[in-house]
């Protein structure tokens, strides 16, 4: 944490401020400079996954032969529904792989109707469910259009994921700060937040190359990045032409058709007031939605009745986006 992290959500109940949550905020310009700061935005995290995207970029740069709505799958954080598990198979199945060569952590629906409803039907914990099954199964179908070897591909020495770095570090304009494991098992490579902003509006305003054709799939197909029931696809059929990912760790980026970059990170890593936050940020840039007026704030209950709120610190983005 650093001492320029500014109070940025709140939780309100019956009058009192409760709760804050400290956070981080960029915008970059079209050229890639910072506009706007709130907090360290130069210090060096953890995209999470809102890396996908960029990692897909780099799986279409090394061959990977889907489009629509099966590489909007490959840049997910899917919710595990019917037809993200059903994408799976036809990424890995198109190419002759089996959905047993997935190497990622096994996990249950991330959604909740859909996590209950696979239980109840006597499912476990699969690979496939998982909400990163998708980015696995584009690599896995790289690596077979290579001819690189696929019993190893979560290496950090794999030609595979040696082209992920670089296309990070490409894109963010700057060198990787740090490398770990991700949750699912795939290398994570640290850059700035304000290195994360710069690629997504790089994405989001390319004209032709991978780029746009990661671009096009995730605005094309937002629910296939997310899921039909989450925030992400609602910001963006609110924001025309921009391509965004959330991450864990409360991360979130977008980026903007004109080639401006927004991305924040929730400095303790709690997610309730992401959405929000990026949707009050999006308002303050001129993005005028009815969905994302709706997404501004969240109800705090007592006994099951809203007594209060979770929101953004009023008058927080006034002095950035003037």
């Amino acid at each position: 944490m650093s001492s320029s992290d500014v109070a940025a959500i709140e939780v309100v109940r019956n009058g009192f401020t409760e709760s804050v949550h400290r956070a981080r905020v960029v915008v970059t310009g079209p050229d890639g400079a910072v506009q706007h700061a709130l907090g360290d935005v130069g210090a060096p995290m953890f995209p999470r996954s809102s890396n996908k995207p960029l990692q897909a970029v780099a799986m279409v740069r090394a061959g990977l032969d889907v489009e629509g709505e099966l590489l909007a799958l490959v840049a997910a954080s899917h919710s595990g529904e019917g037809f993200h598990r059903e994408g799976v198979r036809r990424i890995l199945g198109g190419c002759g792989l089996e959905v047993s060569e997935l190497q990622n952590t096994v996990d249950h629906p991330s959604d909740e109707v859909e996590r209950e409803r696979w239980i109840r039907e006597g499912h476990h914990r699969e690979a496939i469910a998982m909400n990163c099954s998708g980015k696995h199964a584009g690599m896995l179908r790289t690596c077979r259009h290579n001819g690189w070897s696929r019993s190893d591909y979560l290496d950090p020495s794999h030609p595979l994921q040696r082209r992920c770095r670089e296309t990070v570090a490409e894109l963010a304009g700057e060198e990787v700060a740090a490398d770990a494991v991700d949750g699912c098992g795939a290398p994570l490579h640290g850059i700035s937040l304000a290195g994360l902003a710069r690629a997504f509006g790089r994405i989001a305003a390319a004209d032709a190359g991978p780029e746009l054709k990661v671009a096009d799939a995730i605005r094309q197909h937002p629910e296939w990045t997310s899921g039909t029931r989450r925030e992400e696809a609602a910001i963006h059929r609110a924001v025309p032409g921009s391509v965004g990912k959330a991450g864990a760790e409360a991360v979130y980026a977008v980026g903007l058709a004109d080639g401006r970059g927004l991305a924040l990170k929730v400095v303790d890593g709690g997610p309730r007031g992401v959405p929000l936050l990026m949707a009050e940020l999006l308002l303050a840039l001129g993005h005028d939605a009815p969905a994302l007026h709706r997404l501004r704030t969240v109800p705090v209950l007592g006994h099951g009745r809203p007594v209060g709120e979770v929101r953004v610190v009023p008058g927080l983005l006034q002095d950035l986006t003037r």
